[in-house]
Parts: C-alpha cells; sequence; structure tokens
C-alpha cells in the first residue's frame, strides 16, 4: 500500500506553531495508524505547483495515490472513510459524526477564527468589531457547553469530529477563552492527551523546528 503524503511548510515563525492545521491530519493519521510521510513546501516562496494542490496558496494538502485533497475537513473525512478508528461503521453514527465535524467548522471556527486573529494581534479594545466577535464566539461556546456536559466525545467513541472540535477550541483555550466553560476545557484536555495528538503535536514542532 502506498504512503500517504502530507504537505506542510517547511518553516513558520514560533507564534503558529502547533497550531498549524497539519496537525488535524498528524493526529487522524497517527489515531487510524495509517503509513504516512510528510513533505516540505517553502512558506515564503509559493510556486505554481503549490498553488495546483492548495488554491490559496495554505497548507496542508494530503495525497493518497492519484488523489490531492485541500482542507482540513475534507481530508479527516477522507481517512475516516478509510478507518473505522476514526468514524463509526453504521449510518446513523457516521451521518452524527459528519454533522460535527462540519459543525465545528462552519460554526465554532466560523467564530473563534477571527476572535483568535484579534488575541493574535493584541487589538482587543472596547470597539464594536471586538465586541461583535467575543459576543459571536461566547454564544458559540455556551451552546457548545451545553453539548459537551456529562459528554465524554461528541458522537459515542473519539471520531474525527473530535478531533476537528478540540482542536478548534484548542486555540480559544489558549488565550484562555474556555476559562467558564469547564466542559469545553476538560474536553480538550482528555482529546490533547491522548498519545496520538501528543505525538503529532511533537512532530509539528520538531519539524519546524528543524529549519530555524
Amino acid at each position: 500500500m502506498t504512503d500517504l503524503i502530507l504537505t506542510t511548510f517547511d518553516w513558520v515563525p514560533e507564534p503558529p506553531r502547533g497550531y498549524v492545521r497539519d496537525i488535524r491530519v498528524r493526529w487522524a493519521l497517527e489515531e487510524a495508524g495509517l503509513p504516512y510521510r510528510v513533505n516540505s513546501v517553502p512558506f515564503r516562496d509559493r510556486d505554481a505547483e503549490h498553488f495546483s494542490h492548495q488554491p490559496f496558496g495554505q497548507v496542508p494538502w494530503l495525497t493518497d495515490g492519484d488523489l490531492s485533497i485541500f482542507e482540513s475537513g475534507a481530508m479527516l473525512l477522507h481517512l475516516g472513510e478509510r478507518s473505522e478508528a476514526l468514524m463509526s461503521v453504521d449510518s446513523h453514527g457516521r451521518s452524527e459524526v459528519k454533522q460535527w465535524l462540519f459543525a465545528a467548522l462552519a460554526s465554532v471556527e466560523a467564530a473563534s477564527q477571527p476572535w483568535s486573529f484579534f488575541k493574535f494581534s493584541g487589538d482587543t479594545g472596547e470597539t464594536p468589531m471586538w465586541k461583535f466577535f467575543d459576543d459571536f464566539l461566547i454564544l458559540r461556546l455556551k451552546h457548545m457547553e451545553a453539548v459537551l456536559t456529562g459528554r465524554e466525545w461528541l458522537v459515542g467513541a473519539f471520531s474525527i469530529a473530535d478531533i476537528l472540535m478540540a482542536d478548534v477550541l484548542r486555540l480559544v483555550d489558549r488565550f484562555d477563552g474556555l476559562a467558564a466553560y469547564p466542559a469545553c476545557r476538560d474536553y480538550v484536555a482528555r482529546a490533547t492527551a491522548r498519545p496520538s495528538f501528543v505525538k503529532a503535536y511533537a512532530d509539528q514542532i520538531a519539524h519546524f523546528a528543524a529549519a530555524d
């Protein structure tokens, strides 16, 4: 069987290390025990070949034989279809996993990503735009707190939906945004204590540090 190839940048500055989205795919590959290797593309000089795989010049993308897949959610869904360790085999369970995968992207990350941009920039003064995004995220977190209270994982066993949701919430937690949401905070702690995440995180840090 041909190894899967995960392509990411050769280097990034220190602040995003540990949060570049190839970690989601590394994590899933480790969970599933699928053989893979990591390729690098330049961070500073993105050529036509790069854009042919990722039309926005971002990373990562995943190569599986003659398939080249971009967007972390699409890659996780592809891997979920390949491994029972990542997604339920019954149709009802698969449907639930898929809806939570998309909820992590379209409902929670849609609120958390702009909020995190403000946090990264330090631009969190009492401006209307900051208040809008802060309120937006609070609303989403209140809903997720209700969902996760008394629940270990989103859909029965751990799945690609948890990889994506935990990674989205992990960035919020980086800025203490989960302080008032203990169920969300504990969920992130459970997910990131898994050996597959620990290895994926360490491998990503080492990958970028090697190019310093």
